[in-house]
């Protein structure tokens, strides 16, 4: 059995790269990461989307409506074919930034991710949209 996760080093820097295209409204360069027939899920898909052009068009929609939430890696574990990515993000909504930390799977083939799960508490972000 072969075990190509990604270490430490390696999830941090792959992380540098990917993480700062979640923000600032750029469908199509977060798109980019992601292979053609990737699978990306979230607390609001839980079915998720597959195939770049659809995982692109979600994110079109997402990154309009959140263009200025930044997302920082804090962590990692190695998984088969990449990294448990722990994360934090700082979300403005509804009049104040809400401050949410979560987990993904992010899993790779070629560089880029074939299956992306994002997990995350979203009553805080919710409830900020709500009013």
């Amino acid at each position: 059995m072969t075990f190509e996760g990604l270490n430490a080093d390696e999830a941090r820097a792959f992380a540098a790269r990917w993480l700062p295209a979640w923000s600032g409204n750029r469908p199509e360069l977060l798109a980019s990461f992601y292979s053609d027939d990737a699978v990306y899920s979230d607390p609001a898909i839980p079915d998720g989307v597959r195939g770049r052009p659809a995982v692109q068009a979600y994110f079109a929609k997402l990154l309009a409506r959140n263009p200025d939430w930044v997302w920082t890696h804090r962590g990692s574990m190695p998984m088969q074919d990449g990294f448990l990515n722990l994360w934090h993000a700082s979300i403005p909504a509804g009049g104040r930034v809400v401050e949410v930390d979560g987990a993904c799977t992010v899993q790779l083939r070629g560089g880029l991710i074939y299956a992306n799960h994002v997990f995350f508490d979203r009553s805080d972000l919710l409830a900020a949209i709500r009013g």
